[in-house]
């Protein structure tokens, strides 16, 4: 008997990407199942290549919480198998459903995302791996951009907020020193990554590699489709973000720079990831009195150094060759 399910998922990319791999158990568990997402209409786009995907259903966010009623309302006519609430709405409470699995307090907050969610339904970390669910759409338009062709280095230069950030100038001269001849990423090409509004540092970046070389991929189409380029790269290295998250999932070496943001929580998954941090903790970045990140007006990365993430990334390729 078909079975319908609904699944409750974030508004943000990162947190999205994360959540798809216990999407990924429930599709195992349940393979006559038909699935519903809500999420946030951001992210909605990395969710249309599920497998008996339902619908989608995006969530504006609305004052006084009216994005839950929204929510209700169109699910309260469902008799659902199971919901899957990673927001611990009231949504999940309020509507008919045999099993209920509601992110609650019996979670350990201290643990990574992934951990987190696959303790929401009490199963093995291992069974909730992110992954990607790309289109064909998605992955054509990725083709036509990054064609076959010489392997392909991602970058991802740009974040949400400044101070996790790392200049520009370093990620050029990583570059330059890591593209030399006799080097890991020698005769690559370079695609540059960075979400609508953070074009101006992903521009300088792209400006300075040689023209023959550099693929741009900055700002260009949904999450969903960033996520599709991203799958045919062969390695990436970037600020910690949602594009560093969706490179994880696709299964590509990704290596994620960190410093005032807690890589506990938000390393990026995966056998062939690693992380980079500044010298400095995230707590003594951000755990000083007084600490409020809409003050900062710069990157609290600059004693990362180039060579740092330069060796970082020889032997992660040398674990992963």
């Amino acid at each position: 008997m078909m079975k319908n399910i609904l699944f409750i998922t974030s508004t943000r990319i990162g947190d999205a990407i994360l959540s798809t791999g216990l999407l990924s158990y429930i599709l195992r568990t349940y393979p006559e199942a038909r699935i519903t997402v809500a999420c946030g209409p951001l992210v909605a786009s990395l969710f249309e290549g599920i497998p008996r995907l339902e619908r989608v259903i995006p969530l504006p966010k609305q004052s006084w919480n009216r994005h839950w009623i929204k929510l209700w309302r169109q699910t309260v006519g469902t008799k659902w198998d199971v919901v899957v609430d990673l927001r611990n709405s009231a949504v999940s409470r309020l509507i008919r459903a045999d099993q209920r699995f509601i992110y609650g307090p019996h979670i350990n907050r201290a643990d990574h995302k992934v951990v987190q969610n696959a303790a929401v339904m009490q199963v093995r970390e291992a069974d909730a791996q992110p992954r990607l669910f790309l289109t064909p759409r998605q992955m054509e338009e990725a083709a036509a951009l990054i064609p076959d062709g010489r392997p392909v280095l991602g970058v991802g230069p740009t974040a949400n907020w400044i101070g996790k950030i790392w200049p520009v100038e370093n990620f050029m001269e990583l570059i330059g020193q890591l593209s030399a001849e006799g080097e890991v990423f020698a005769g690559w090409r370079i695609a540059v990554f960075g979400a609508p509004g953070e074009e101006a540092i992903a521009n300088r970046l792209y400006d300075s590699l040689p023209p023959d070389r550099r693929i741009n991929c900055i700002a260009k189409g949904s999450p969903g489709q960033a996520a599709a380029y991203l799958a045919r790269c062969g390695f990436y290295i970037g600020n910690d973000s949602g594009l560093m998250h969706s490179a994880a999932a696709a299964g590509i070496q990704t290596v994620g720079l960190f410093g005032p943001t807690n890589d506990t929580l938000y390393a990026p998954y995966g056998p062939r990831t690693a992380l980079i941090r500044t010298p400095e903790t995230f707590a003594e970045l951000t755990g000083q009195s007084g600490f409020d990140a809409k003050t900062i007006t710069e990157s609290l990365m600059k004693n990362l150094t180039v060579e740092t993430v330069a060796q970082g990334i020889r032997n992660q390729i040398g674990k992963h060759p």
